[in-house]
């Protein structure tokens, strides 16, 4: 076939396609036709509902043993005082502490978090300190001070006396962030910025 023939043969199937186009008029008032409607209306198990394609017989599974949260590591630690000093010994903060950028975003997941309990100054004065709940040691505190910030890291992580584990709720990185923010923070009040 010589290339005018295909050029030819190419265009009247391009003026079939165009004149097949206007011509089929289609009814906006009606669906359209569906080519294997299975997949479009597929039938959906309850999350509680039973399921005989599982030999527990139960729609919902449990996650796969190992199995990781995208975007949160697991850390070879306990939730134990012991396992928190050795986390701060172990863990470095990975982020520049001269970043204003992630010391601002910090910031904004500090006061999300952890200011409804330690306040946004930090000092244990939060809004459900207010309605009742036990105050948090003020960020301030000697105690505080002298945390390393891997320890302050597994503290987040999980949790510490009446402070639960957040970890489901911020990203290993975003908690990295909230340590560079309380420590400008610290750094700030021991230049007598914060009261």
């Amino acid at each position: 076939m010589s290339r005018l023939s295909l050029n030819i043969f190419l265009a009247l199937i391009f003026i079939l396609l165009v004149a097949g186009t206007i011509l089929v008029k289609r009814d906006f008032t009606q669906r359209n036709s569906e080519l294997l409607p299975g997949m479009v209306n597929s039938v959906p198990y309850n999350t509680f509902a039973p399921n005989k394609n599982f030999p527990d017989g139960k729609t919902l599974q449990l996650p796969i043993d190992g199995t990781l949260v995208k975007g949160f590591d697991k850390l070879p630690y306990t939730s134990s005082p012991d396992d928190a000093v050795r986390a701060g010994n172990e863990l470095k903060n990975p982020l520049p502490k001269d970043s204003i950028e992630l010391v601002e975003k910090g910031s904004k997941q500090f006061s999300i978090y952890c200011a409804p309990c330690h306040g946004i100054s930090g000092t244990g004065d939060g809004i459900i300190v207010k309605k009742g709940f036990p105050p948090p040691p003020s960020l301030f505190a000697e105690r505080a001070l002298s945390m390393k910030d891997g320890q302050i890291f597994h503290i987040i992580t999980y949790g510490q006396g009446n402070m639960p584990s957040i970890t489901s709720q911020i990203s290993s990185e975003n908690r990295w962030e909230i340590i560079l923010h309380i420590r400008e923070l610290q750094e700030k009040q021991s230049k007598g910025g914060i009261k």
